[in-house]
């Protein structure tokens, strides 16, 4: 039987078979990676933010439980004056009333404090309704900031994203900055995944606090600012979130999008924030990320996302999607 011809069409065929194979598979590959990745990121970005969930949702609680206590108390007051003056009542209209009776009437106006009772109760049920609002607001927006995507892009209200983002990330902010926002009341919903955009807008809210709270150190009661505006800019969504830390040395400004790139002492994160950051915006939602700093006064990220979706071409802007700006 002659031998085989390396050559031949057929063999060809199968090479290039084989290569495609192993191309197929080093894509799967990468996906997979990357996905691990990215869930990494998000299963951090929960562990860090759980205690500081729990402490928000706690601190509201407390009080709706203390305001409750009181009011149990008041109650218990309250009804035994309720019950002294009906015995009063039916004594007056059977014409026997006693001046032992008066005066237990009087004891218990006096235990119950009505004035204080009036003054008070009314503030304990706003202090607990503002309290269980406070709760609410907190469970709804981690309901929707955690709610799976199903790999179909949705309309999304970016402006309700920041306020959902602010309110889940509250603890990493309170105690090192103010946070002003400055969102465009009519912003038209923006085509995207929202569970990663979402995921984008809480990478660099906390960067945004880290950073602020590296550059006042331990000087008590300093805060820094960090000022979120989001604006349409023709056929696009323009997301600028801004802090007072002490900006980006030009040294390394072309790594801050790199995977695992961090300037973070060790066990302080794993360097993927911004990483997946910019892959969620670029690669998935054809946007740009970019970023201007000044060492010494700050930072500020810009996210751009299309508004007619993924399919639009990111040179639609003007520019190709840069990764970094100074």
């Amino acid at each position: 039987m002659a031998a085989a011809d390396p050559n031949s069409p057929i063999r060809a065929d199968r090479r290039w078979e084989a290569a495609a194979a192993d191309t197929g598979r080093d894509g799967s590959a990468q996906r997979h990676h990357a996905a691990q990745l990215a869930h990494a990121q998000k299963l951090e970005a929960i562990g860090q933010l759980a205690a500081g969930i729990a402490h928000e949702i706690n601190t509201p609680t407390q009080f709706v439980g203390d305001n409750t206590r009181f009011l149990q108390d008041a109650f218990r007051d309250l009804l035994v004056l309720l019950e002294r003056y009906a015995g009063l009542l039916d004594a007056a209209r059977c014409g026997t009333v006693t001046p032992a009776q008066v005066g237990e009437v009087e004891a218990a106006l006096k235990t119950a404090d009505l004035d204080y009772l009036s003054a008070e109760i009314p503030l304990a049920i706003q202090q607990s309704l503002e309290g269980i609002q406070r709760v609410t607001s907190i469970v709804r927006a981690m309901k929707e900031f955690a709610h799976p995507d199903t790999g179909e892009f949705k309309p999304l209200d970016l402006n309700s994203a920041v306020e959902n983002t602010l309110t889940v990330a509250r603890n990493e902010w309170k105690y090192v900055a103010e946070v002003v926002t400055d969102l465009e009341p009519n912003l038209p919903l923006v085509p995207c995944l929202p569970g990663e955009i979402n995921q984008v807008l809480l990478n660099i809210l906390i960067n945004a606090a880290h950073a602020i709270a590296d550059a006042i150190g331990d000087q008590a009661g300093d805060k820094g600012k960090i000022t979120i505006r989001t604006r349409r800019a023709g056929a696009w969504v323009e997301i600028r979130i801004g802090d007072t830390g002490s900006g980006i040395p030009e040294s390394i400004r072309t790594r801050v999008f790199d995977p695992f790139f961090t300037t973070k002492g060790v066990g302080k994160g794993t360097g993927q924030g911004l990483a997946i950051a910019h892959a969620v915006v670029v690669k998935k939602h054809h946007g740009t990320i970019t970023f201007e700093s000044e060492v010494g006064r700050g930072t500020t990220f810009i996210v751009r996302l299309p508004l007619d979706g993924p399919r639009a071409e990111a040179g639609a802007a003007g520019e190709e999607p840069a990764r970094s700006a100074c």
